[in-house]
């Protein structure tokens, strides 16, 4: 089932089933007032929200409506966690190797993760703001799974059972920020501001065989100003899988239901596939030419993320944002 939140109904939204193909959608406030609330009693909500889904898409359920992706909010239009991986070697090598940094010995066998922002997401349609240029505005095209309720110190295998949904997200980075922060040796903050998540989450049952391994085998395509910008394979050369994020970051403490767990920036050894984000491609620029020469994005620029199936349907919608000026307060 795929499902999504409308732009109403307060914080958290209104927890809407969207159809197969993402044209209609029916409330399923009968079942859940939030997306957030079903996370929280899925055993019973998710057979629920199912029986629903499987209604809307044989045309036989009530109050259905057409979708409006400009009235969505994020699925969680806000999250108790969001920790964040960088499960794709390539990217880390690249962009650490960027910076003049090494790649530790340790991400090898224990997977880099930081505590991002929660508190909330840009829905699929609105704006990225940010107050200057100068800050280095980048995307990152990524994958994230959600959970429900996961026990502190699961092993990976226990982890997987604990998987219930699977979203896009755009990871946006503030690039010029980053080394002064990381140069403190206390993490992101003004770095790493809100990020956007894709119209719809799905079941990992909706994938189908692109689901395996605890990872996704597909592409993942972005488009910058209405160009091609890149389509790496999600599925290869992620050194670590969903199951294993998910393990790394209840560790030490559980995981609340709703908590996001994200992949990282994909990216392959193969550049021809392109990049998921301005960082990466300026490195194998500079590794090309000597220096950078595609600029960080600027004011008026769109970006477009989309994950597509092999027969080319749209998975989770895309996430299409403009990037513009934050007003001053």
């Amino acid at each position: 089932m795929k499902l999504g939140s409308l732009k109403e109904g307060g914080r958290d939204g209104t927890l809407i089933v969207v159809s197969r193909d993402l044209q209609r959608a029916v409330r399923a406030t009968g079942i859940a007032q939030t997306l957030q609330r079903a996370l929280e009693d899925w055993s019973n909500a998710a057979p629920r929200l199912n029986a629903l889904s499987d209604a809307l898409n044989q045309d036989s359920a009530d109050g259905v409506f057409d979708v409006d992706f400009a009235q969505l909010a994020a699925p969680l239009p806000r999250a108790y966690e969001f920790v964040d991986g960088s499960a794709y070697l390539p990217h880390v090598e690249r962009v650490r190797r960027a910076r003049g940094a090494e790649v530790p010995e340790s991400f090898y066998t224990d997977p880099l993760m930081y505590q991002a922002t929660s508190a909330g997401f840009y829905g699929p349609r609105d704006p990225v703001r940010v107050v200057s240029e100068e800050y280095g505005i980048d995307l990152e095209a990524e994958l994230v799974v959600v959970t429900d309720d996961v026990p502190m110190a699961v092993t990976p295998q226990q982890a997987a059972a604990h998987i219930q949904l699977i979203g896009l997200v755009n990871d946006v980075s503030l690039r010029n920020l980053i080394p002064g922060e990381l140069a403190k040796g206390f993490g992101f903050l003004q770095s790493k501001p809100r990020s956007a998540l894709s119209p719809v989450f799905v079941t990992p049952d909706e994938l189908g065989e692109a689901w395996r391994g605890n990872k996704v085998h597909l592409p993942l395509l972005t488009h910058i100003n209405g160009e091609w910008f890149g389509a790496p394979e999600a599925g290869e050369d992620m050194q670590f899988d969903f199951a294993q994020l998910v393990a790394h970051a209840a560790k030490t403490r559980p995981l609340i239901a709703g908590t996001i767990v994200g992949s990282g920036t994909i990216a392959n050894q193969d550049t021809t596939r392109g990049a998921s984000c301005f960082a990466e491609k300026r490195t194998v620029e500079t590794l090309e030419t000597g220096k950078p020469v595609t600029p960080f994005m600027r004011f008026g620029d769109t970006v477009r993320i989309e994950m597509l199936d092999r027969a080319g349907a749209s998975l989770f919608g895309a996430i299409e944002q403009r990037i513009e000026r934050q007003p001053a307060p």
